[in-house]
C-alpha cells in the first residue's frame, strides 16, 4: 500500500452501561500507568507457566507453546459503583494498552487474549485455546462468574464453530461467546465507503483504547446486561491462551494505562470528558496508524529473539539520524559494507553506522548474540560496538564516530591529495596502539577474540592520533582463524606503516617479499617510507621491520605473540636481529632474537629466518 496514502482507522469505542442494587455512595478515583512493566512486578499479579516480565520491561502472556494460558491482573481490585438519587450504576474508566502478537508462522496462529473485568486476580482452571484463558468447559455461560472481557480474536472458528469471523473485537459476559462482535478495519480517507481488515497478528505494535461512560452508557450499542456481571469490586486485567499445534502465537503487552472515576464527578464533567477522550482516542489512532503505514517500508516485523537483546536501534532512527542514508554522508566503505556518518535525536554525540550483509552459513540470530556479546568489549585501542540493528536483509552496526578517518586514508589518500605525510613518532605509537588492541582481544578479554581482518582500512584515528581499530571478530572465514592468522595479518599493517606501501598491488609486488629481500641483501632501511626523508628514528625502524617480518613467519608456531610483539616495540626486550647497529651492511641472512634475553617466554621468537625463506600467507 502507498505510504503517502493516509488512512482512517475505525476501532468501535466500546461504551457499557449498568444498574447495580443500592448502596452507600462511594467516591473512588483510580489511576495507574506501566511505561513498561520493568520493576512494576508487585503491582501485577502474574499467572501461568509461560506468563513474565522481560527484562526490558515487555509483559509475555504466552509464548508459541501449544495449549498453554497466561494472565496478568492489577494488584489491587478496583471499585467501580456510584450511587446518584435514581440509581446504582457502574462510574467512568478507561484504558489503554500497547500489544503485539507475533504468530508461530505467516499463515497461522491464535487465539487471542482479552482485557477482563474479574471478581479474583486470576482465572484458575480456565481454559486455553477458544476459553482464551478466562472460562472453561464446565462454567461456560454460568451467571455466577461475574466476567466481563474484551476479546480480541485471531481464530476463524473454534470447535463448536460459535466464532465464525476471526481478527476481530468481541464482547462476552460470563461465556466465551461473543454477544457483540465486529471484524478489525479500518477505512480509507480518500475512499471512506472502501473497508480494508487490519490484522492483529501483524507482529507489529497495536495501541487499544476503551472507554466507558458510565453517564450514557451508548455509542452506538447498549449493553444494559453488564449490570448483571459486575460485582462491587473487581480486578482488571489480561488473560491470553494458545491452542494446539501451530495455533499459537506469543501475546505481549508493551504498556497499559487504567482510570476509573465514581460519583465525585459532576455529570456534566463527565459527559465533556467523554466527548473529548473519543475525539483524542480517534486523533491519536489516525496518527498512529498514518506513521505506520508511512514508515512501514522502513521498520521490520520484531521477532520474539530480537525482543531480547537490548542493544537494539530502532531503523527509523537511524534513518534520521543519517538523513536517509543519503550518499553525502558516507564516510568510508569496505568489504564489511558501507560506513554513514550521523547523529542521533536529543544526543550530541556523533555515531557511525554501518550496514552490512551478514555471511549467508551464519544465522542472523547467531551473528546477533555474538554483536551482543562484542558490544561489552571497552579499550582505548578498540572502536566502541554501541549497537545494532536488523532491517530486512541488512544488518547495521552502530559505533562511536571516529574524526580522523582511518589508518589507510591516511598512509594513502592524504598524501596524495595534500601532500601531508603522517610522521614517524605518529606512525610507531599507531603500531604499538594496535598490537595493544589485539593483545586485550587474545588475552585479556573474558573469552578469546581473534579479529580475522587487520588492515589499514580497520584502523580509525581519533583526533589526538590514537588508533582504533574496529571491526573485530566480525565474519567467519574459510578455515580456523586464530590469534596465529592475527599476528600474519599485524606484520603485514606494520610493514605497511613503515613503509607506506600496500601488500601488493596488480600481483607483481609483494610486499613482505620484497621486505625480505631487502633484509637478505643487508639493505633493510631502504625499505622506510621515502616520504619521512631522514625523519624518523633508525633504531625503532629497524625493530618495526624486523617484527613485522617474524610476525610473517610462513610457520604459524614461530610467529611472536601480541604480548611479545609490543615488548619489543616498547623496547622492553633487546633482539640481537643479526646485523650490526653501525653498518647495514651486516644485516645478513641470520634474524633471530639474542638467546641472552630471557625477557620473551614465548618460542615464536627462538626461530630462524634466512634469505630462502618464503613468507606465505598467515594460516
Amino acid at each position: 500500500m502507498d505510504t503517502a496514502r493516509k488512512l482512517t482507522v475505525l476501532l468501535v469505542p466500546l461504551l457499557f452501561g449498568l444498574f447495580l442494587v443500592p448502596s452507600v455512595p462511594v467516591r473512588a478515583t483510580t489511576e495507574f500507568t506501566f511505561r513498561g512493566f520493568k520493576g512494576n512486578k508487585s503491582a501485577i499479579r502474574i499467572a501461568g507457566e509461560a506468563a513474565v516480565i522481560k527484562p526490558d520491561g515487555l509483559l509475555r502472556l504466552t509464548n508459541r507453546a501449544s495449549n498453554v494460558t497466561g494472565t496478568a491482573f492489577y494488584h489491587k481490585p478496583v471499585r467501580l459503583l456510584e450511587t446518584n438519587r435514581i440509581a446504582t450504576r457502574v462510574g467512568s474508566f478507561s484504558t489503554r494498552f500497547v500489544f503485539v502478537i507475533i504468530p508461530s508462522s505467516s499463515s497461522s496462529g491464535g487465539f487471542g487474549f482479552t482485557f477482563t473485568l474479574s471478581p479474583t486476580p486470576n482465572r484458575p482452571n480456565a481454559g486455553s485455546a477458544q476459553y482464551l484463558g478466562v472460562l472453561n468447559k464446565e462454567n461456560n455461560g454460568d451467571p455466577r462468574n461475574h466476567v466481563f472481557a474484551v476479546e480480541f480474536d485471531t481464530v476463524q472458528g473454534s470447535g463448536d464453530d460459535t466464532d465464525k469471523i476471526g481478527n476481530d473485537i468481541g464482547l462476552n459476559f460470563n461465556n466465551r461467546t461473543s454477544d457483540f462482535q465486529e471484524p478489525v478495519v479500518y477505512y480509507q480517507k480518500d475512499d471512506p465507503n472502501k473497508r480494508e481488515d487490519f490484522e492483529l497478528e501483524s507482529g507489529n505494535p497495536i495501541q487499544a483504547l476503551l472507554s466507558y461512560d458510565g453517564a450514557t452508557q451508548t455509542l452506538n450499542v447498549t449493553i444494559p446486561k453488564l449490570l448483571d456481571v459486575v460485582q462491587e469490586e473487581m480486578y482488571v486485567g489480561f488473560t491470553a491462551a494458545t491452542g494446539k499445534g501451530d495455533q499459537s502465537s506469543d501475546h505481549y503487552l508493551m504498556g497499559w494505562s487504567f482510570s476509573s472515576t465514581s460519583r465525585s464527578f459532576l455529570l456534566r464533567l463527565v459527559l465533556i470528558a467523554a466527548l473529548s477522550a473519543v475525539m483524542v482516542i480517534m486523533l491519536v489512532l489516525l496518527f498512529f496508524f498514518v506513521m505506520y503505514k508511512k514508515r512501514l517500508r522502513q521498520e521490520e516485523t520484531l521477532e520474539d529473539w530480537e525482543i531480547d537483546h537490548p542493544r537494539r536501534f530502532r531503523y527509523r532512527d537511524l534513518y534520521v539520524a543519517t538523513d536517509g542514508f543519503k550518499e553525502a554522508g558516507i564516510i568510508g566503505t569496505g568489504g564489511f559494507g558501507t560506513v554513514f556518518k550521523g547523529k542521533l535525536a536529543n544526543s550530541d554525540d556523533l555515531i557511525a553506522v554501518k550496514k552490512i550483509i551478514p555471511n549467508s552459513r551464519q544465522g542472523v540470530r547467531e551473528f546477533m548474540a555474538e554483536i551482543e556479546s562484542l558490544g561489552r568489549v571497552r579499550h582505548r585501542n578498540l572502536v566502541n560496538l554501541q549497537g545494532w540493528c536488523k532491517h530486512r536483509t541488512d544488518l547495521l552496526l552502530i559505533y562511536d564516530y571516529i574524526p580522523n578517518g582511518s589508518l589507510d586514508s591516511l598512509l594513502y589518500s592524504v598524501p596524495r591529495r595534500s601532500g601531508a605525510v603522517l610522521p614517524w613518532n605518529a606512525r610507531f605509537e599507531i603500531a604499538k596502539g594496535i598490537a595493544s588492541g589485539l593483545l586485550y582481544l587474545h588475552e585479556e578479554w573474558e573469552q578469546i577474540v581473534v579479529h580475522r581482518d587487520v588492515k589499514p582500512s580497520n584502523v580509525l584515528i581519533e583526533s589526538n592520533m590514537n588508533p582504533r581499530l574496529g571491526d573485530f571478530g566480525l565474519l567467519a572465514r574459510n578455515g580456523k582463524p586464530s590469534s596465529a592468522s592475527d599476528a600474519y595479518a599485524f606484520g603485514v599493517l606494520l610493514l605497511e606503516i613503515v613503509c607506506g606501501r600496500k601488500p601488493t598491488d596488480s600481483g607483481t609486488f609483494f610486499l613482505v617479499d620484497w621486505v625480505m629481500g631487502l633484509h637478505a641483501r643487508g639493505e633493510i632501511l631502504s625499505a622506510i617510507d621515502p616520504r619521512l626523508g631522514s625523519d624518523y628514528d633508525g633504531e625503532e625502524a629497524r625493530v618495526a621491520l624486523a617484527v613485522g617480518l617474524l610476525c610473517c613467519h610462513q610457520n604459524p608456531a614461530s610467529r611472536p605473540s601480541m604480548r611479545g610483539v609490543l615488548r619489543f616495540l616498547n623496547g622492553e626486550i633487546d633482539g640481537d636481529w643479526g646485523y650490526s647497529k653501525s653498518s647495514r651492511s651486516d644485516f645478513g641472512s641470520k634474524f633471530v632474537p639474542s638467546s641472552s634475553s630471557k625477557a620473551s617466554s614465548s618460542s615464536s621468537f627462538v626461530t630462524r629466518i634466512t634469505s630462502t625463506s618464503r613468507v606465505t600467507s598467515g594460516g
